[in-house]
């Protein structure tokens, strides 16, 4: 076996040469200015960003928001492709007619229709609802909820119309 040594190389000696100094540039007339500009630049740079303000001397201890101009809208896009349809329209709104025989008496005596209504409807919605459907004139609307959770309407018609 024969062992080899790695030998690393010298590392090599550089000539240092002598080098000549370049003649000094004649001064330009701009010379001053440049020099300002730089001395301006290097206080702003040794000085840094964050020097102190002086602050606004505020006359009032009451403070007013300022005002602020407030363009209407006015969109690059619908945000909604499809507009959204009424949820109680005319035949969501009446339910069904009531035909017990308490409704049944007042049909015949109050001339009045009892109506289980949509309970989100209110009685200008259920006056409506009910001149479109059944073609009559509406005098006046009374409303209760029931225990069970539902709206129950008195619709009272003109007194040129009868219930029956």
């Amino acid at each position: 076996k024969t062992e080899s040594k790695v030998v690393k190389p010298k590392p090599k000696e550089t000539v240092k040469a002598a080098v000549k100094p370049k003649p000094a540039a004649k001064p330009k007339k701009s010379d001053g200015k440049a020099k300002s500009k730089a001395l301006n630049s290097q206080k702003k740079v040794q000085k840094g960003l964050h020097t102190k303000r002086a602050r606004k001397v505020r006359t009032s201890v009451h403070f007013h928001r300022p005002y602020v101009k407030h363009l209407p809208r006015n969109p690059k896009y619908p945000r909604k492709s499809v507009p959204h349809r009424p949820t109680l329209d005319n035949f969501s709104i009446v339910k069904h007619p009531l035909t017990t025989e308490s409704a049944m008496k007042k049909i015949e005596d109050n001339n009045t229709l009892v109506f289980i209504v949509d309970i989100k409807a209110n009685k200008p919605q259920i006056k409506g609802a009910v001149k479109k459907l059944y073609d009559i004139d509406v005098g006046q609307v009374n409303c209760l909820i029931r225990p069970d959770g539902t709206k129950k309407a008195y619709v009272r018609l003109a007194p040129d119309y009868d219930a029956l």
